[in-house]
């Protein structure tokens, strides 16, 4: 099935999601890598406020290239999940509702994305410079220092991406596998 979501996206939306389906987002996510995780989490840890608002946030796990001449980014391909996986589930906790990425995610990162109602898609690996013609805009929010791993807000337009973990558990890297061996 294919959806076109425009982000933030809420509970409701979440919830009609299944694995496998296709969805295309416009709107506006968050782009952070392991070093900007590390960082919030440190935030949290100490009781201060964040530099973003997770509250129904997407964020996608991506560490953009330079941007060419007339371009707001550079390839913007997907990075591996699983680097952010220790700091998923507090994440979730806190009210960020998806994230996009590439690879498998551990049994307490899928337990979190159920308990808040969330999804973990998928983004073509390989696919960093077509991906990047569906980003309108882009902009530092906060870590300059950490280059390519800053904290980005990034604003999407049929920003093409799958289910793989959906709101009920059901994870597309097992029923792929199960649907392959019959």
């Amino acid at each position: 099935m294919e959806h076109k979501i425009t982000l933030p996206m809420d509970k409701e939306a979440a919830k009609k999601l299944r694995t496998g389906d296709y969805v295309y987002f416009t709107g506006e996510m968050y782009v952070a890598r392991d070093a900007a995780h590390k960082r919030l989490m440190e935030l949290i840890e100490k009781g201060e406020e964040l530099p973003i608002n997770l509250v129904d946030s997407t964020i996608y796990y991506m560490g953009p290239s330079p941007a060419r001449e007339g371009r707001p980014i550079g390839s913007a391909g997907p990075t591996t999940a699983s680097r952010m996986d220790k700091y998923a589930p507090k994440l979730l906790d806190l009210g960020m509702r998806a994230m996009i990425g590439k690879g498998k995610r551990t049994p307490e990162v899928i337990e979190a994305i159920v308990r808040n109602t969330g999804v973990y898609f998928a983004a073509v690996g390989g696919a960093g410079a077509l991906l990047s013609k569906c980003i309108q805009s882009s902009e530092i929010v906060c870590y300059e220092d950490l280059g390519a791993e800053a904290i980005r807000r990034i604003n999407v337009a049929d920003f093409p991406v799958i289910v793989v973990v959906d709101s009920t558990g059901n994870n597309l890297y097992e029923t792929a596998i199960l649907q392959y061996k019959k």
